[in-house]
């Protein structure tokens, strides 16, 4: 059984204590379904009380670290390491206004500018991904890898959001190359799968750091890779995101440059 750290308990909690008021808005999210607007405000209004919850907790628990998140203005840290929450209170934000049971809650933690830890939590499945940098990926108690596919003809990836001519040509391209692709929805999860195995890669176009940042670390520290769609590791400053395992990512890689 895996040994949680001090720094991963903090993480979890805040995840644990965030997700119980979301699991109760998203079971009256059905009800709200004929309204124009319903679901969407009350998907905002639920985003907006798991933040502030997750900050609580999170400040609480370490009051000198600072903290950015989606919708809040960025605090600065007092650290002597330059530690920082990274947060997204509600990913996958558009299956939740659809009712649709996939979206989760992420942290990561930054240290001197390198991710060292990360927790997404699937509120829905009562599943806790978690990774700490040097210690391995888990699944709640049992550590990850990323699957052992060798060809992209085997592989299934996971895609992000269309937009634009360039895109779809080279969404083109992926159908062309791997067995099969999925929209998930949900860009922390994503990566979460990855590293568990369930997928094989993955690439998000237009992303940010929050939707990211803790799915990084546990892709690498299941033994996969996250770089950007070039393979070098500028994925902020191009905005994309190619994560996969070892034995496809050159190949992803080249697909993704032809």
């Amino acid at each position: 059984m895996a040994t949680r750290t001090a720094i991963i308990n903090v993480m979890a909690k805040a995840c644990y204590k965030a997700s119980r008021n979301l699991l109760r808005d998203f079971g009256e999210v059905e009800q709200l379904q004929t309204s124009r607007k319903g679901p969407e405000d009350f998907a905002k209004t639920a985003n907006d009380a798991s933040r502030r919850k997750l900050l609580d907790e999170l400040t609480f628990a370490r009051p000198d670290y600072g903290l950015m998140a989606k919708g809040a203005e960025i605090s600065k840290s007092n650290d002597p390491k330059n530690r920082l929450w990274i947060v997204d209170s509600l990913n996958g934000s558009k299956n939740f206004s659809h009712g649709i049971p996939h979206w989760a809650v992420s942290i990561a933690l930054e240290e001197d500018r390198q991710i060292v830890a990360g927790v997404i939590y699937d509120a829905t499945r009562d599943e806790l991904f978690w990774s700490e940098k040097g210690i391995g990926a888990y699944l709640n108690d049992t550590r990850l890898r990323v699957s052992e596919r060798r060809h992209l003809s085997d592989c299934c990836l996971g895609v992000g959001h269309l937009g634009g001519d360039k895109y779809l040509s080279t969404l083109d391209k992926l159908f062309n190359a791997v067995n099969s692709t999925r929209n998930f929805g949900s860009e922390a999860l994503d990566l979460a799968y990855v590293a568990a195995g369930r997928i094989d890669g993955v690439w998000q176009n237009d992303i940010k750091l929050w939707e990211i940042a803790a799915g990084i670390l546990l892709v690498r520290e299941a033994g996969g890779y996250s770089t950007d769609a070039s393979g070098k590791t500028a994925i902020l400053k191009h905005g994309n995101i190619l994560s996969a395992n070892t034995n496809v990512h050159q190949e992803l890689v080249k697909t993704l440059k032809s």
